[in-house]
């Protein structure tokens, strides 16, 4: 049994306040064209899917056709998708009947009653069954009237352990559990990559020992691919880079093959090559424009200057050679003399003006700003400022 596991799609995301939906576009196909040569099994999406609750008109089109192409493909590959806590459960949920007719299984609301159960799935190979169990998002708020009054619990672990508990896992056969949580191992957190929203040390975290039946657990919510623990518990990472901090990673197509029982799982990791790269650059003005060949001019790019002499306009000089500029920073004697390192010129990140705005215009019209209202909006800002 070989399938894919994939998680934390964050489509509809912007980077800083560039829409990365060509970017998304180009790697989901990466994807698809991989699923097209390797004929796996199965595709697991291990939740987020969208990056927002509500997603836009145009990233909820970019998922259906990511389906679509998926679904092309012959002889059929069963998807199975739950959602992370980025997705709107119920929004998901919608019409999961149909489209599991389609080979295309989606579990949107974790267990809510005594008598409901996790969406499961079972495959068969050589070897015998696959049961795939799919385990969306859970707070502990969602499921209490799922367990018997008085025995609700507290926490996030105590809400994964009883409602895998009340499965009853057979576990003379495989078993996969693809599930979206923060999960720590003793105690050890999981390396996080700055672009995912998670609270290190709370009531998040869920031992990673109360998915110990399972034969491999398909992981997602930590955007940096790991293992957690010593048994078969990864989070595959994002397909794509989401901060700066994730610039050094190497983001991979997590393939993984069962065979029989009580053999550990293989992984392969396929490297993803992304549309426009995520980098940081450093040195001074003169170094970084003179060594901006055509190969990264296009991607995204973060600078830190080390110039000692006071700079003219630094950052308008470099976003006209990087039209991706994310961010300028400085860091030199004379910065830290001034309290200026450290700064950002120009100040693309949340504190910016207009990134402000394109959130705040994305929350109330479902949709991010054009290019023509973005350039109003950025001349009103700029004649503000001056």
């Amino acid at each position: 049994m070989r399938f894919f596991h994939i998680s934390d799609l964050h489509i509809g995301k912007h980077l800083h306040y560039y829409d990365l939906k060509e970017d998304q576009r180009y790697i989901l196909s990466r994807i698809a064209d991989a699923a097209e040569e390797q004929r796996p099994d199965a595709i697991v999406i291990a939740g987020d899917i969208y990056d927002r609750s509500v997603p836009s008109a145009e990233a909820v089109s970019l998922f259906d056709w990511f389906l679509t192409r998926l679904a092309d493909i012959r002889p059929a590959i069963p998807v199975l998708a739950i959602a992370g806590n980025h997705d709107s459960a119920e929004r998901l949920d919608y019409a999961s009947a149909i489209l599991g007719r389609q080979h295309i299984h989606v579990a949107g609301m974790p267990p809510a009653r005594e008598e409901e159960r996790m969406k499961k799935v079972t495959l068969q190979d050589v070897y015998g069954e696959v049961c795939f169990y799919l385990f969306p998002f859970v707070k502990p708020g969602y499921v209490r009237p799922a367990f018997p009054q008085g025995q609700a619990p507290e926490d996030y672990d105590g809400a994964v352990r009883g409602l895998v508990e009340r499965e009853q896992i057979d576990t003379s056969v495989r078993n996969v559990i693809v599930t979206h949580q923060f999960y720590t191992a003793a105690g050890v957190p999981p390396l996080a990559a700055g672009s995912e929203s998670v609270r290190v040390g709370g009531l998040d975290n869920v031992d990673i020992s109360a998915l110990a039946d399972f034969d491999y657990c398909a992981l997602g919510h930590i955007h940096r691919r790991q293992q957690v623990g010593e048994g078969p518990a990864w989070y595959c990472g994002t397909p794509l880079k989401y901060s700066v901090s994730e610039s050094r990673d190497q983001k991979t197509l997590t393939i993984v093959e069962l065979k029989e029982k009580g053999t550990p799982p293989v992984r392969t990791e396929i490297p993803l090559e992304p549309l426009h790269e995520v980098r940081e650059i450093k040195g001074t003005l003169e170094e970084v424009l003179a060594g901006a060949g055509e190969e990264i001019r296009q991607d995204y790019v973060s600078v830190t200057l080390t110039d000692e002499k006071a700079l003219y306009e630094p950052a308008d000089q470099l976003e006209r050679i990087f039209p991706r500029l994310l961010q300028v920073r400085l860091e030199s004697l004379r910065a830290r003399l001034n309290g200026e390192e450290g700064t950002q010129e120009p100040d693309l990140d949340l504190a910016d003006p207009l990134e402000v705005f394109g959130q705040f215009f994305e929350e109330m019209q479902g949709r991010p700003m054009d290019r023509e209202e973005e350039s109003i909006m950025r001349e009103m800002f700029k004649e503000g400022i001056e």
